[in-house]
């Protein structure tokens, strides 16, 4: 087990998912272009829906590739992180809107899993992570998540308190 390469693929993780909810909070409208433009999918429904921003993505992706060198992974591990985490939120909005559920929703597992597991996934022979070391990732980014995002909303930096 890589527990610490597992912990710090966790650790970027959370600051991948984490920073546009920052940004937005820091920034407020400015820059928050929908990275869908509004576009629909054939169901009618929005392809990922206004709250995925061009702003988000690019923050993420800009933060996590910089900071991970701070905990001693290369920039390439830090980019990784932050394109599959995105791309997992991206699906899990995807879902939820031909679920039709809200944007903002929860939608308990759909939001933490694939946030999680892409990219763990991603970095799986980078990190040598195991099988056993991305399930224990998963399942402690999942509990984590939830634990973090009501304290981040008791901090009003979260609007949900999921």
């Amino acid at each position: 087990m890589q527990l610490l390469l597992m912990l710090k693929c966790l650790l970027l993780i959370t600051l991948a998912n984490g920073t546009p909810v920052v940004a937005k909070k820091i920034l407020g409208l400015r820059f928050s272009r929908p990275l869908d433009a509004g576009i629909l999918f054939f169901d009618r429904r929005p392809l990922f829906g206004a709250s995925k921003t061009i702003r988000g993505i690019l923050a993420s992706i800009l933060i996590t590739t910089t900071s991970a060198p701070l905990i001693d992974l290369d920039l390439t591990i830090g980019a990784t992180v932050a394109g599959a985490a995105m791309a997992g939120d991206l699906f899990s909005s995807f879902v939820k809107r031909r679920l039709n559920l809200l944007p903002s929703s929860q939608a308990l597992g759909l939001d933490h899993v694939p946030e999680s597991l892409f990219p763990m996934l991603a970095c799986r022979d980078a990190l040598s992570l195991t099988i056993a070391d991305i399930a224990l990732g998963v399942g402690i980014f999942f509990i984590g998540g939830l634990i973090l995002s009501r304290l981040l909303f008791r901090a009003h930096l979260r609007d949900e308190p999921y």
